[in-house]
């Protein structure tokens, strides 16, 4: 049965920034999309690489106006409803996107299918509109249309706290949004959601502190490493080990939107989090919290 996620960002930017940004071809290029179309009030579309099946504009622009923009998004042979809304709230503005199909929390999880990568998809493009209307470059974008899942991100901040963030529980909830256990050795146990909601967590491999640390589920890591220089760190993330021609695109795009956190956690340490509670149909609790 297909439902409706809801997830909501706050920036400190103004309403009027978060709309240009939304309805500028240049600026959705810079922060969303590879390409972009508009044309108000007649089309609104994207489409390339970044974009799951984007191949081709497959958006249908149904309504802007000062505070919303609606259309209709075929993907995953499903029809869908999207519309981004935003606000004033707080000196600031507070960003929505629902979409319609979503398949639940247990298939996202699996990867059944495309419409399952929509809510990761929504997470690292909403933190990347974030920092843009914000005046800061992005993290990373999704490449939907290659197997290669590596990315270089700096985080303006010593290799040294970087790599406790990564390793001290606390810290990794705060800037991930969700509650993680870690016991930081080769061999040592990772659960999201905590060690007594996890049954079959994954496994710590090469860790070397401060430098290096991988997670390994039934043969799929994802691993990051680390590299010092004037005072900032070159922090290199991989995800290997997926079944050839079946890239876990939705996981992927879910880890560089926690690596827009931990930039942000680092670079940004007294600004109120982006998050705000979300609508997601079967999320546990402790996933996506308010941050």
């Amino acid at each position: 049965m297909s439902e409706t996620v809801v997830l909501r960002v706050r920036t400190a930017a103004a309403p009027e920034r978060v709309r240009r940004a939304l309805t500028d071809a240049a600026e959705l290029r810079a922060w969303l999309t590879e390409h972009a179309e508009v044309d108000l009030p007649d089309r609104w579309r994207f489409w390339g690489r970044h974009t799951p099946e984007g191949d081709e504009p497959r958006q249908v622009l149904e309504h802007v106006d000062d505070s919303s923009l609606g259309f209709r998004w075929t993907v995953g042979g499903e029809e869908t409803s999207v519309e981004l809304r935003w606000a004033a709230e707080d000196g600031g503005t507070l960003v929505s996107v629902s979409q319609s199909h979503f398949p639940g929390w247990a298939e996202a999880v699996a990867e059944t299918g495309v419409l399952a990568w929509l809510y990761t998809f929504w997470t690292i493009s909403l933190a990347n509109l974030v920092d843009h209307v914000e005046g800061r470059p992005i993290t990373a974008r999704i490449d939907y249309t290659t197997h290669e899942m590596r990315v270089d991100v700096v985080v303006d901040a010593p290799a040294e706290a970087v790599g406790r963030s990564l390793v001290d529980p606390d810290q990794y909830s705060r800037w991930f949004g969700a509650k993680v256990d870690i016991e930081p050795w080769d061999g040592g146990r990772f659960a999201m959601g905590g060690f007594d909601a996890d049954p079959d967590p994954g496994r710590v491999v090469g860790y070397e502190p401060g430098r290096r640390m991988g997670i390994e589920w039934d043969g799929l890591v994802a691993g990051w490493e680390l590299a010092e220089s004037g005072g900032r760190t070159r922090l290199t993330f991989v995800q290997s080990g997926f079944v050839e021609g079946r890239p876990p695109y939705g996981a992927w795009a879910g880890w560089l939107a926690g690596l827009a956190g931990l930039r942000r956690f680092h670079e940004l340490p007294d600004r109120r989090p982006i998050w705000v509670e979300s609508d997601v149909p079967g999320l546990p609790e402790d996933v996506l919290v308010e941050r």
